[in-house]
């Protein structure tokens, strides 16, 4: 056998590193693949979430309103000043401002707090809402104070000549906590002194940024029939408040016509 014919250690460590060399240069350039699932996947993974959330739904016992009642005054029998609170969720879509409104109970569950308005008002509008009873009342001078929680307003109204000036700079702060003045909700007025005083005796209520709203609604001591009266009294004003008044106009069609819910 020719000696020759073996490589040398020399050449055998070269060639070593250059086959290594080879396989870490393919490596690093090799982009990993990025899969998108189709529309048809991202439907089918919908599908499965909702079903998915449907069973742990059912796994809650459902009661009618005066099953749950009696239910609650049997677990806190020891706790006669406990209150009763509603949970309710709604839906809040990009770009729409937090749903709320104001009532008026039957029956008040706990004493109101006071209101704290604000009014972007100037001459006999800016008198007549002092004199309604207004806490902070004045023209554009006030914008800054609002940006800087200077005032602390529950209620903010404004006149239709003073929206567009304070629009640009409030808009964005206080739509989304729902206090930015809205001919919608009838906080854009120049009947400043008739709102003010429509609004006294009454309670405010007002979902969180994800749609949730936390009312106490009753006292634990309350008789049954005035919890009931709250409670519809209340998802009647969510209802009108967030456009699902849809049951409630059916109903009263079919009452009309004499015919009788399925």
């Amino acid at each position: 056998m020719n000696v020759s014919e073996f490589p040398s250690p020399q050449n055998l460590f070269l060639r070593r590193q250059f086959t290594t060399g080879q396989i870490l240069l393919a490596g690093r350039h090799k982009q990993p693949k990025i899969r998108i699932p189709s529309k048809k996947a991202l439907a089918a993974k919908a599908r499965r979430k909702a079903a998915i959330a449907s069973k742990a739904e059912d796994k809650f016992e459902r009661l009618s309103l005066l099953e749950a009642i009696d239910v609650l005054r049997a677990v806190e029998v020891a706790s006669p000043k406990s209150a009763y609170t509603l949970f309710v969720k709604t839906e809040i879509k990009n770009g729409v401002a937090v749903p709320k409104g104001r009532i008026n109970l039957p029956r008040e569950a706990k004493a109101m707090s006071e209101d704290k308005i604000l009014v972007f008002a100037e001459g006999r509008q800016a008198e007549e809402a002092k004199k309604a009873g207004a806490h902070f009342v004045g023209g554009p001078e006030l914008i800054d104070g609002v940006i800087n929680n200077r005032f602390s307003a529950t209620t903010i109204l404004c006149t239709p000549a003073l929206i567009r000036a304070i629009t640009p700079k409030l808009g964005r702060i206080l739509g989304p906590l729902g206090l930015m003045p809205s001919e919608r909700r009838g906080t854009v007025t120049d009947d400043i002194a008739g709102y003010i005083q429509r609004i006294q005796g009454t309670s405010e209520w007002r979902a969180d940024k994800t749609g949730n709203i936390h009312m106490p609604i009753a006292m634990m001591h309350f008789p049954v029939d005035d919890v009931v009266k709250n409670v519809r009294h209340f998802m009647a004003s969510v209802k009108r408040v967030t456009g699902n008044t849809k049951d409630a106009e059916d109903s009263r069609r079919l009452k009309n016509s004499g015919a009788k819910p399925g």
